[in-house]
């Protein structure tokens, strides 16, 4: 049994995101939660939320589950909306700012 947990429009490059995203892939709920907790990381708070999340969907449809017997199978970082802002440059010119976003999402799996 799977469970899906989705975080939409966190304001955080996906690069950057992909970055937490990779260390904690394949691990248990358990073990991705402690690296976590100590990773110096700005979307680490976040998927510590998305995990917890996750653990909890997924006791609520098997009250067998626990942290324990779940691990992450796919965590997925896509591209979420880009702000568009504009910032002042030398002679009346303008230069870009793209201001990226993320979609998260968690699959957790029992073994």
């Amino acid at each position: 049994m799977s469970t899906t947990a989705t975080l939409s429009n966190y304001r955080q490059s996906p690069r950057k995101v992909r970055l937490v995203a990779n260390l904690i892939r394949g691990k248990s709920v358990a073990a991705a939660k402690a690296e976590l907790r100590f990773l110096p990381k700005r979307a680490a708070a976040p998927f510590s939320k998305l995990l917890t999340t996750a653990s909890m969907s997924a006791k609520a449809a098997d009250t067998t589950a626990n942290e324990e017997s779940l691990f992450i199978s796919s965590v997925r970082v896509d591209k979420g909306v880009t702000l568009k802002r504009i910032m002042p440059r030398a002679r009346g010119s303008a230069s870009r700012i793209n201001k990226r976003s993320s979609h998260i999402v968690v699959t957790l799996k029992s073994k």
